[in-house]
């Protein structure tokens, strides 16, 4: 079984920059996709971006294209989520996930593992 924990959540002002980070307990290499979703209270639950292990490319949800970039860091199970121009509908819990796949129209395939979520709160 794969933990895996988010960071670098916080409060950041509109127009502000912050960087998740989700650390997995064992590889990251052995699911076909890592990524991240997030949720909003009374809203669902929306896919943001995700990597494929295989070859490394990426989804990112129209909401976030040209504002947020994710990268791997398969030696130290790593992935990195970097959210620059943060508005406040960006506010949100999010969570990382291992999945099947990551594919480059429809993000993850069938989640295997979540995290926890980190809180990301953008406001004035």
């Amino acid at each position: 079984q794969v933990q895996l924990v988010e960071s670098g959540g916080g409060l950041v002002q509109p127009g502000g920059s912050l960087r998740l980070s989700c650390a997995a307990s064992g590889s990251i290499v052995d699911y076909g996709g890592v990524g991240w979703f997030r949720q909003a209270p009374g809203k669902e639950r929306e896919g943001v971006s995700c990597i494929s292990s295989y070859d490394g490319s990426t989804y990112y949800a129209d909401s976030v294209k040209g504002r947020f970039t994710i990268s791997r860091d398969h030696a130290k199970n790593t992935v990195v989520l970097q959210m620059n121009s943060l508005k406040p509908e960006d506010t949100a819990s999010y969570s990382c996930a291992t999945a099947s796949t990551c594919d480059v129209d429809y993000g993850l395939g069938y989640v295997y593992y979540w995290g926890r979520g980190t809180q990301v709160t953008v406001s004035s």
